[in-house]
């Protein structure tokens, strides 16, 4: 025990001289030192060290509340955007099957299939990942260290290893890219230890079974999506509207797709408990708020997807006067990505009023390491990001809601092109198209400014990336109009749009 005072007073000593040195003689071990490995961290990093910057990156993922645990490149490579893709074309894949019989394709009536050789495929693929963003690192001759990052003060960072082994590091400026994780219900008896969230789904070995997904954001509707779509029994419980901040019109449009193809939504229900019987099936019991009736059903599995928090607490912000929004914890940020304490930046999904997007994060990554290194001045900018929801019947917008623009531009202020279409794939497969539906939000008036657009239907993503470049241009109505579609794809649908809401006409796309 003595030696062990003595080596732990040993390092306190060695870790004061170090910052003591640096106040001296103004020098740092580092130009740049990123806290976080995530997309946006290792974006910003490595375009720093292009720049001639001598940069860190401080990574270090905390096992989930089930042990759940991955490697470098954060939330998107290892328990978001890649393996949700991955097992969401899985879904899709399920329903062509079903699509190719109409084709003259012969296939057997019974086809299942096989969670453990989807999981194994997806993780190796993540895995790959995972060490080419660490060879990335190494050729851009970026230090990457594992270690638990907080801050001592405006140039100082103390790094802590799985061992419990203590490094501390300079920096003349210090960023901030650590994201944020799922949360559990903190009022729920047998929630976490019982429950999974989106941190846990995509690396079961073994397929969760029948499934009660807990939340409507986009997290809890994707993964609800791929679980029905691979054949599992899945039900949504919702506790007041589906993918709040997005258009409540094509919010419905998404859910009604879902449950016309066998997704069970308990609308407007709230969870009470979750126990575990003798039989190892979850028994939740919730409470139906319109009714005030209780109900209970066994599940498989229960996935919460209830929102995600920060990742500040173990930064030691406080003690550096680093200002957080108190209701969400996330860090106030200002345009240039700058907190309140000098020489400490953050961007991402910590940041306050910040879409939790990757490719937001990767620019701004990148804009701050050019800023910094004195390259640039450009800012981010946050206005018309398109973004995607990989559900059954996909979703992308970009721009305004309808809701937000008749905020800001009034009721009479907007013009709404609209119309639902038939895409050629789903005729001869004979699939309903109900919900396949298009919305452009437009300024009333002139050359009617384009303030959204919103698609739902096949390759949503693909459709809504290149219409986002006009968003970057000033696009009016005026331009869609003029454009030329390609025939027969379901983005032309798009550039013909003409029916307005207002006028009342059937807006239903008729003819080739």
């Amino acid at each position: 025990m003595a030696a062990l005072y003595r080596g732990r007073h040993r390092w306190k000593r060695i870790n004061c001289l170090h910052i003591f040195s640096r106040k001296l003689t103004g020098k740092n071990d580092y130009d740049l030192l990123v806290i976080g490995g995530g997309s946006g961290g290792l974006a910003c990093s490595k375009e720093a060290a292009q720049l001639g910057q001598k940069v860190a990156v401080l990574d270090y993922v905390e096992p989930s509340a089930k042990g759940t645990k991955w490697g470098l490149g954060g939330t998107c490579v290892n328990v978001g955007c890649i393996p949700k893709k991955l097992m969401h074309q899985a879904a899709l894949l399920g329903t062509a099957v079903k699509d190719a019989k109409k084709y003259g394709w012969q296939i057997p009536d019974t086809v299942s299939h096989d969670w453990p050789t989807m999981a194994e495929a997806v993780h190796n693929h993540v895995k790959s990942l995972n060490w080419g963003h660490r060879v990335q690192l190494q050729d851009k001759k970026v230090k990457y260290m594992n270690l638990k990052g907080s801050l001592v003060d405006e140039h100082t960072v103390r790094g802590l290893s799985k061992a419990g082994k203590e490094t501390i590091l300079t920096a003349k400026n210090i960023v901030i890219a650590t994201g944020g994780r799922p949360k559990y219900p903190t009022n729920i008896p047998g929630a976490a230890e019982h429950g999974i969230t989106s941190d846990d789904i995509f690396w079961l070995k073994k397929s969760p079974g029948k499934t009660l997904v807990v939340g409507a954001s986009y997290v809890a509707l994707e993964c609800a999506g791929f679980l029905k779509g691979i054949g599992l029994d899945t039900t949504v419980m919702v506790r007041s509207i589906a993918l709040r901040g997005f258009d409540q019109q094509m919010a419905g449009l998404v859910t009604d797709y879902m449950e016309a193809h066998g997704t069970r939504f308990a609308w407007k229900s709230v969870p009470n408990r979750v126990d575990k019987l003798s039989s190892g099936a979850l028994q939740v019991t919730w409470t139906d708020t319109q009714t005030g009736s209780e109900h209970k059903d066994t599940f498989d599995s229960v996935l919460w997807a209830v929102g995600r928090a920060p990742e500040t607490k173990a930064l030691g912000l406080d003690k550096l006067g680093v200002q957080l929004n108190k209701e969400t914890g996330k860090i106030v940020v200002g345009p240039d990505e700058s907190t309140s304490v000098p020489n400490i930046y953050a961007f991402g999904d910590i940041g306050e009023g910040r879409p939790e997007l990757t490719p937001t994060a990767i620019k701004a990554g990148k804009l701050l390491a050019r800023r910094l290194a004195g390259q640039s001045t450009e800012l981010m900018n946050y206005d018309n990001v398109p973004t995607t929801v990989f559900t059954p019947l996909e979703y992308s917008c970009v721009g305004l809601s309808e809701e937000e623009a008749e905020k800001r531009h009034g009721k009479d202020g907007i013009e709404i092109y609209h119309a639902f279409y038939k895409p050629l794939e789903f005729t001869v497969a004979e699939r309903d198209a109900s919900q396949c539906y298009i919305k452009v939000v437009c300024e009333q008036g002139g050359t009617g400014k384009i303030l959204g657009l919103h698609f739902t239907g096949p390759n949503a993503g693909e459709v809504a990336q290149g219409f986002a470049v006009g968003f970057q241009c000033g696009a009016t109505y005026s331009h869609l109009i003029q454009t030329v579609g390609i025939h027969p794809t379901c983005a032309e649908e798009v550039v013909k749009v003409h029916i307005t809401k207002r006028s009342g006409l059937d807006a239903t796309v008729t003819g080739c």
